[in-house]
Parts: C-alpha cells; sequence; structure tokens
C-alpha cells in the first residue's frame, strides 16, 4: 500500500456501491415489456418520462415532507445536474439583462464553467459564509449596488419573450445541503433569508439538491436511523410557503436533483422541481424539445427502481451506512493525525453529517497549493486544493481559500482512508519543518 497512490480527491463513488444487479434486474424488465420498452427506445415527452415524474415527486414528498404534496407537474426529468443547470439558463437568464451570478463561496469547482459559457464571464460574484452561516447582509449591500449600476445601461434582453420563460434579473447558486466542498448545511433562517432576497431582487435561486439523502449522525456512538427523512425544508419548499408564497407563478427557486450519487453517474438522469411554470419551461429549452428528455431510456430504468421502493431502500441499507463508516474512520483518522498539527474543520455540523466531503482548515503559514503538490509528489496522497473551489473572477478576500484542502471519503478504498489521512499529516509536517528552517535562517 505505501506506494499506491491513495486518492482523497476524486468526488465519485466508489463502484462497490452501484446498484449494478438491480440495475441489470431493471433493464430486463424494460426490454421485456413492450409496453415500456417500446416508449423507452422513442423520442420521449418533453417534460420527461411520464411515470417517472409522479414517482419522484411521491419519493420527494415522502423524504422532504411538505405540507403539500409534491406533484409530477412541478418536476421536469434532465439528463442530469449539469445539463439541467445548461438549460436552466438558457431559458431564465439572458447576458444582456441578468446582472450577476452570485455562488455561495466555497463553491462547486465545475460550475463556474457553466455560468461562463451562458455569457456571465467576468460576472461572477462569491457570497461568502462562515460557521455562522451566510452572509446575507453583504449579499444585500451588493445586489442593491448591483441595481444601481445595472439600472443605469437596461435594455431589453438579447433572448426573445416567450410565454414558457422568464428572465431573472440575478442568478444566485448553492448546495444547501452538505454542500460540496465546503459541508456546511444551511441553516432554516438563511433560507428563509436568501428567498426573501431573491424575491425582492427578482433573482432566480438554483440550488444543487444533490446530497440530501446521504446523511447519518455526526457521532459514530449514536444509532444510525433505518429510515431518514430531511433535516430542514429545501430552499424550493420555502419559496412554496414562506410568507404565503412566491410573489407570482413563477416563484424564486428551483431544485436540481440528481441520481448520480444515488444509482451512478453514468445513468445521466436527474430532475428538476420548482413551480409548474418553472418545471414547464426547462421542458421547453431547445435541447429538449429537440427530442424529448435527454434520459428518456434510462429514465424508464431509474423508474423501476424509484416505484419498487428499491432505491430508498438502497439508500438506507448500503448508501447511508457504508458513507457513515467512511466518514467515521476518516474523521477518526483527522482528528488523530491532523489535530495535533493545527489543523481544523470550520464547518462540521453539530449532530447529522453527510454528503462526500471534508473541508479542512490548515495551519497558518501553509498553503494548499503548495501542499498537494508535496503530498502527491512525497507522499503519494491526492487532495483538493482550496483555491480550486473559489467563484472564479471575483477578488475579494472571502473568496480566497488557499488554507483549506478538501476530503473525499466516497471514492477510495474504505481501508486506505485512514492511511491516506496518515500520509497527509506526513506532508504537513514537513512542509511545518522546512517553515521553521527557513524562519530560523
Amino acid at each position: 500500500m505505501e506506494n499506491d497512490t491513495i486518492d482523497l480527491h476524486t468526488g465519485w463513488p466508489n463502484p462497490s456501491l452501484l446498484p449494478t444487479s438491480a440495475l441489470s434486474d431493471a433493464f430486463a424488465t424494460v426490454m421485456a415489456d413492450p409496453s415500456i420498452r417500446t416508449p423507452a427506445l422513442m423520442y420521449g415527452p418533453d417534460e420527461g418520462y411520464g411515470p417517472l415524474r409522479e414517482h419522484i415527486a411521491q419519493w420527494l414528498t415522502s423524504f422532504y415532507r411538505p405540507s403539500d404534496p409534491v406533484t409530477g407537474r412541478r418536476i421536469c426529468i434532465t439528463g442530469g445536474a449539469s445539463q439541467n443547470i445548461a438549460c436552466i439558463l438558457s431559458v431564465f437568464s439572458d447576458p444582456g439583462y441578468t446582472r450577476n451570478v452570485w455562488l455561495v463561496a466555497p463553491t462547486y469547482h465545475l460550475v463556474c464553467r457553466m455560468f461562463d459559457d451562458a455569457g456571465f464571464a467576468g460576472r461572477l460574484r462569491a457570497i461568502p459564509q462562515s460557521e455562522r452561516g451566510l452572509d446575507l447582509e453583504y449579499l444585500r449591500r451588493e445586489l442593491l449596488a448591483a441595481e444601481e449600476r445595472g439600472g443605469k445601461r437596461d435594455g431589453e434582453p438579447v433572448t426573445p419573450l416567450r410565454p414558457w420563460a422568464k428572465v431573472y434579473k440575478h442568478l444566485i447558486y448553492a448546495t444547501p445541503a452538505f454542500s460540496n466542498p465546503s459541508t456546511m448545511t444551511m441553516s432554516q433562517s438563511d433560507r428563509e433569508g436568501l428567498v426573501r432576497l431573491a424575491r425582492e431582487f427578482d433573482a432566480l435561486i438554483i440550488t444543487d439538491d444533490v446530497y440530501d439523502f446521504l446523511q447519518w449522525p455526526s457521532e459514530s456512538e449514536k444509532t444510525l436511523d433505518k429510515h431518514a427523512t430531511a433535516l430542514l425544508p429545501r430552499v424550493v419548499d420555502v419559496d412554496r410557503y414562506l410568507d404565503g408564497g412566491p410573489k407570482d407563478e413563477w416563484g424564486n427557486v428551483v431544485s436540481n436533483g440528481s441520481f448520480s450519487k444515488l444509482i451512478g453517474p453514468g445513468i445521466r438522469t436527474g430532475w428538476a422541481e420548482g413551480s409548474e411554470k418553472v418545471a414547464y419551461g426547462i421542458s421547453q429549452a431547445g435541447c429538449q424539445r429537440s427530442g424529448g428528455a435527454p434520459s428518456q431510456f434510462s429514465s424508464t430504468m431509474v423508474d423501476q427502481l424509484v416505484s419498487s421502493g428499491f432505491l430508498q431502500n438502497h439508500i438506507d441499507e448500503v448508501l447511508r451506512p457504508a458513507y457513515a463508516s467512511r466518514y467515521y474512520r476518516l474523521m477518526s483518522a483527522i482528528r488523530t493525525q491532523l489535530y495535533p498539527l493545527g489543523v481544523t474543520l470550520p464547518f462540521t455540523g453539530p449532530s447529522v453529517a453527510g454528503g462526500y466531503f471534508i473541508w479542512a482548515a490548515l495551519p497558518e503559514p501553509l498553503r494548499a497549493s503548495d501542499l498537494v503538490s508535496v503530498a502527491l509528489q512525497e507522499h503519494s496522497v491526492i487532495v483538493g486544493a482550496g483555491d480550486r473551489f473559489r467563484v472564479e473572477g471575483d477578488l475579494a478576500k472571502s473568496n480566497e481559500f488557499e488554507g483549506y484542502v478538501r476530503l473525499c471519503f466516497a471514492w477510495e478504498q474504505e481501508e486506505k482512508l485512514a492511511e491516506g489521512v496518515r500520509r497527509l499529516a506526513c506532508a504537513i509536517r514537513q512542509m511545518i519543518e522546512r517553515a521553521d528552517e527557513r524562519e530560523a535562517r
């Protein structure tokens, strides 16, 4: 093991946790039944495979427990969370009219290019957060400033006005539960404050709700619930009910869901949930209209897993116990190996953990960009440098993360996690000693 490279960076599910047998059975069922097989192999409806929309709605209702059931009309089937962001941007934003994209920082490191591709390069702005939560006062001040600047040069959107679309003045992006990379879970008050700001400034909040189902007690001594329900209402549910509900039929939030973390990334199937107008609007994006939902065949297989109850059982009996075990092993190694070196975890929750990642603060004056190089080249362990997760183009000090690293416990073999942390500790200790030597000269 000593010479093998240990990967604590890749944010993928370990292949051993994928439900391959169930997918084989689902494939066989779909192909054996002409009533499913024929539509599965044809162009599907724009909004996606009807049975899956309904079954996702029931499944989400069971987990999130909103005041009113989620309906299939609030759901649009997508080609996964990333593809759906592109669809959302094509329908609900316009680079000539939409002021800025506001992203909770640190942010998912691959999302910035999606916004750049949509014409927002140079207009991405970071929303600061700390262990106390989002800095919503800062966001409000900056939104006001953006409005003052934008008001002087407002013009008509470049995109023609269409009955299924609405162009918002601002976009806000966040991962509210077990965020990648910070692991932070947004508080109820921050969710409500964000929705109120979105309504005030005509913003659309895009939430990646992709880790919510993967949760467990923070402390290993506590019993893992057989069937967990959501910690907090999603931001899209807050928008449904807060202060009497949305200001108009569009609302201000779209929830971006995906089966990538639950079934497998290659299945390329997800869903969007919002108001009925938003769900329909996404279904009318050009890439959806040209051939229907992009995951028609895989949707029919996914539906077999959702409708039968297999998926929820897989989450409760396989994924949550496995990821909890991995999390506890990584955390134990961090406490033993990294805490004595001055490493801290700024965003660990008090009672419930989840997702894929740990966000660690390095002792000063260590820089993550230097550490990851030493860790890989001299100790054969890969970790993610914090500055990879900055909001591109925002030069604010609150958007600097050179003092942080991201560790993933989902991809690498579980028995290698502690060894990976031990190697990282060796790299940190080595860098501290080198810094001390330079200072002593």
